[in-house]
Protein backbone atom coordinates (compact mmCIF):
# COMPACT_ATOMS: atom_id res chain seq x y z
CA UNK A 1 0.00 0.00 0.00
CA UNK A 2 1.21 3.52 -0.72
CA UNK A 3 0.85 6.68 1.34
CA UNK A 4 2.41 10.11 1.84
CA UNK A 5 4.49 11.00 4.89
CA UNK A 6 2.54 13.58 6.90
CA UNK A 7 4.40 14.00 10.19
CA UNK A 8 7.60 12.56 11.64
CA UNK A 9 9.30 13.06 15.01
CA UNK A 10 12.98 12.05 14.83
CA UNK A 11 13.27 11.72 18.61
CA UNK A 12 10.47 9.18 18.97
CA UNK A 13 10.86 7.84 15.37
CA UNK A 14 7.08 7.92 15.02
CA UNK A 15 4.59 9.93 13.01
CA UNK A 16 1.68 9.74 10.62
CA UNK A 17 1.10 9.02 6.96
CA UNK A 18 -1.83 10.05 4.81
CA UNK A 19 -3.52 7.36 2.78
CA UNK A 20 -4.51 8.34 -0.75
CA UNK A 21 -8.06 9.05 0.47
CA UNK A 22 -6.65 11.56 3.00
CA UNK A 23 -7.02 9.34 6.07
CA UNK A 24 -4.19 9.88 8.60
CA UNK A 25 -2.72 6.69 10.04
CA UNK A 26 -0.09 6.76 12.81
CA UNK A 27 3.05 4.63 12.87
CA UNK A 28 5.33 3.83 15.79
CA UNK A 29 9.10 3.45 16.12
CA UNK A 30 8.92 -0.31 15.49
CA UNK A 31 7.30 0.24 12.07
CA UNK A 32 9.82 2.95 11.20
CA UNK A 33 12.80 0.83 12.32
CA UNK A 34 11.52 -2.21 10.39
CA UNK A 35 11.90 -0.27 7.14
CA UNK A 36 15.54 0.62 7.79
CA UNK A 37 14.99 4.34 7.27
CA UNK A 38 17.06 7.02 8.97
CA UNK A 39 14.92 10.06 8.15
CA UNK A 40 11.48 10.82 6.76
CA UNK A 41 10.32 14.14 5.37
CA UNK A 42 6.70 15.25 5.08
CA UNK A 43 5.50 14.88 1.51
CA UNK A 44 7.64 11.83 0.68
CA UNK A 45 5.82 8.91 -0.92
CA UNK A 46 6.18 5.78 1.17
CA UNK A 47 5.20 2.16 0.97
CA UNK A 48 3.53 0.78 4.06
CA UNK A 49 2.50 -2.65 5.25
CA UNK A 50 -0.46 -2.80 7.58
CA UNK A 51 -2.20 -5.16 9.94
CA UNK A 52 -5.98 -4.78 10.16
CA UNK A 53 -6.95 -4.82 13.82
CA UNK A 54 -10.76 -4.93 13.57
CA UNK A 55 -11.52 -1.28 12.73
CA UNK A 56 -8.06 0.29 13.02
CA UNK A 57 -5.13 -0.08 10.65
CA UNK A 58 -1.78 -0.71 12.34
CA UNK A 59 1.30 0.09 10.27
CA UNK A 60 4.00 -2.56 10.63
CA UNK A 61 6.52 -1.26 8.06
CA UNK A 62 7.39 2.09 6.47
CA UNK A 63 9.80 2.27 3.51
CA UNK A 64 10.41 4.74 0.73
CA UNK A 65 8.44 4.22 -2.46
CA UNK A 66 10.80 3.40 -5.31
CA UNK A 67 10.05 2.76 -8.93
Amino acid sequence: MQATAYTYDPESRSGQVLLDDGTPVPFDAAAFDAGGLRLLRPGQRVRIEVEDAKEDLRITLVTLQTL
